[in-house]
């Protein structure tokens, strides 16, 4: 159900209940697949019987509406792939949460000051202690890494070392025989708690053009092994781009250095699109 907490100015909304936003600032008749979603929102009392909306909802749907910059994070766990991110809008930024099971999304305002904060907060970035590694640059292809997370499903019940066995021989015989990267693979990728990746979208130019402009990059979260920084293939991937022969590249990186690659996804002032001069 779709609620708004007013101790901290958060709502949970639901793709659907969004969809049933959009029609009711348009003006539209809500189609029938929404009309449960729709009766949600009046019972909320997010909206009215004519379907107006609590003034409360309006900065954030405008901000949803019509951004500037969107800020997306897509993090895969031990409960499946959860989408998170933030919205910048003409004057108000909105940050949103999923949680795993849950339809709904918690949207939250934010100060733009804690844009980066909220942004870490969503992945998890702690400077937390680290172990020592063999080497903290990995270079193979993605035919070896898929080798080795086929074998995660057969690792519960097995005993820590009985799984990094398992890992070991999967990337072997994938073609892994380098043996610091070998050993080094096998334990991040029995020992991966999540990986993630950001990506950042807004309205920007090419070389003067206006165009949609994109970038982003991903990381593993490796726990006690830290961060690792997915170089190759590099964000953005687009459907189809990525085969068995596609190269992977993993470097290790410490919560500063993922911390500023957070700050090095918003865009500029001068990566905007400029407004066209109007005749005189």
């Amino acid at each position: 159900m779709p609620s708004y907490d007013s101790t901290r100015g958060r709502f949970r909304l639901a793709e659907s209940h969004l969809a049933v936003l959009g029609h009711r600032t348009e003006g539209e008749e809500v189609p029938p697949e929404l009309a449960e979603a729709d009766r949600e929102l009046r019972e909320a009392g997010l909206t009215d019987h004519e379907g107006n909306l609590d003034l409360l909802l309006s900065p954030l749907v405008s901000t949803l509406r019509a951004p500037a910059v969107v800020l997306h994070v897509e993090a895969l766990g031990e409960h499946g792939t959860l989408h998170h991110g933030v919205t910048i809008g003409d004057g108000c930024v909105y940050s949103h949460e999923s949680w795993p099971g849950s339809a709904e999304s918690e949207y939250v305002r934010l100060e733009p000051k804690m844009l980066v904060w909220a942004l870490a907060r969503m992945v998890n970035l702690q400077a937390e202690d680290t172990v020592d590694v063999a080497t903290p640059v990995i270079e193979t292809t993605m035919a070896v890494l898929d080798a080795g997370l086929d074998t995660l499903d057969g690792l519960p019940g097995l005993t820590a070392e009985e799984g990094l066995e398992r890992v070991t021989d999967a990337l072997r015989a994938a073609g892994l025989t380098r043996r610091p990267q070998l050993g080094t693979l096998a334990r991040l990728i029995a020992g991966m708690r999540s990986s993630w990746r950001m990506t950042a979208a807004w309205q920007g130019h090419d070389e003067g053009t206006p165009a949609a402009r994109v970038r982003g990059f991903a990381v593993w979260d490796c726990g006690p092994l830290g961060y690792w920084h997915r170089e190759l293939p590099a964000e953005p991937v687009l459907p189809g781009q990525v085969d068995d022969t596609t190269a992977l590249k993993l470097v290790r990186a410490d919560a500063k250095e993922v911390w500023q690659m957070i700050t090095g996804l918003l865009p500029s002032v001068e990566e905007f699109a400029r407004t066209p001069r109007q005749p005189a």
